[in-house]
């Protein structure tokens, strides 16, 4: 999500890698963040073996009119098409400012990748468009394994927040139902996050007359089944909450820029890893923690951090 006027856990370890030359900043959220203490944990089942999937946001094909975003683009998806992942996620605005001929452009590179990419529109990514360009049916379903990735368009051109309509949040009821059933987890994407991040965060979010009370209190019914809520929006590089448990709540980086708000220094709640280079994240789910590895794009050194995650017992 860009400033400019719109068209439509605590941590286990973090540590600097070096991967194919490039710099890289990992997190990871230990068994105590993904176990439910109530009943027995899911995740410990022996024949679920990690998973591992890429995630990308923000790329905004035709940004400014200018070329710079093709080209961090392609720079991107041939770094994506190195790193180890069964799939790509893209959490929206795949164009900037509903530019149609950059679908094309998009496309054109995102084959170079040699794997299956799933995005979500974004507030720059009209809807009609993205149903044109990248899939008629908006709102989808993913499966990979254990996993199950409920995806959504909860952004309009109009506004930086983000919006669930009633029949939306029945159908997030009826997959994580549906989930539930099979033995399976899910992550839900969605561009614009639903976490209230009040100054000196953006603040912009799913506000509860649009769809968040409802939300957070599917979350609470769904407590053993929903694992995530993956975001872009907000181009602040690794930026994520912990204070719904057990859900994680985490907005990506995006691949085009990323701004340093300062929030660490401000105190804001939450974390938000010290590294704001354009990029993409690595994720590994496995039976004993979800990993994110914040992998920018032309770095020579990786920031080292640790700090902790708030979190409430449950």
């Amino acid at each position: 999500m860009l400033d400019h006027p719109p068209s439509q856990f605590r941590f286990a370890r973090r540590r600097c890698l070096q991967l194919t030359g490039v710099a890289a900043v990992e997190l990871t959220l230990g068994p105590r963040f993904l176990s439910r203490p109530s009943r027995a944990n899911p995740l410990e089942r022996p024949e679920r073996r990690p998973l591992e999937i890429l995630v990308i946001s923000d790329t905004h094909l035709g940004y400014k009119g200018q070329e710079s975003a093709r080209r961090q683009w392609q720079a991107t998806a041939e770094a994506l098409a190195k790193a180890p992942g069964a799939l790509v996620l893209h959490l929206g605005d795949v164009v900037d400012g509903g530019r149609e001929p950059q679908y094309a452009v998009y496309q054109e590179i995102r084959e170079r990748i040699g794997k299956p990419v799933h995005e979500i529109p974004g507030n720059h990514d009209p809807a009609e468009l993205f149903a044109r360009h990248i899939r008629p049916a908006i709102d989808t379903v993913v499966e990979l394994e254990w996993i199950r990735f409920v995806l959504l368009n909860n952004s309009k051109p109009e506004s930086h927040d983000g919006f669930l309509a009633p029949r939306q949040l029945e159908w997030i009821d009826e997959q994580c139902l549906a989930a539930a059933r099979d033995k399976k987890l899910v992550v839900i994407g969605l561009h614009v996050p639903a976490h209230r991040n009040a100054h000196p965060d953006r603040g912009w979010f799913i506000k509860p007359t649009d769809g968040q009370t409802r939300l957070y209190e599917l979350l609470a019914k769904h407590r053993d089944t929903v694992l995530a809520l993956f975001h872009g929006h907000f181009h602040n590089g690794l930026r994520g909450w912990d204070d719904h448990p057990p859900c994680h709540e985490i907005c990506f980086p995006s691949a085009l820029y990323n701004q340093d708000r300062k929030l660490r220094e401000q105190q804001a709640p939450g974390y938000n890893l010290p590294e704001f280079r354009p990029g993409f994240t690595r994720v590994t789910i496995a039976p004993e923690s979800l990993r994110f590895v914040y992998q920018p794009l032309g770095g020579a050194e990786g920031v080292p951090h640790t700090a902790p995650i708030p979190r409430t017992a449950t």
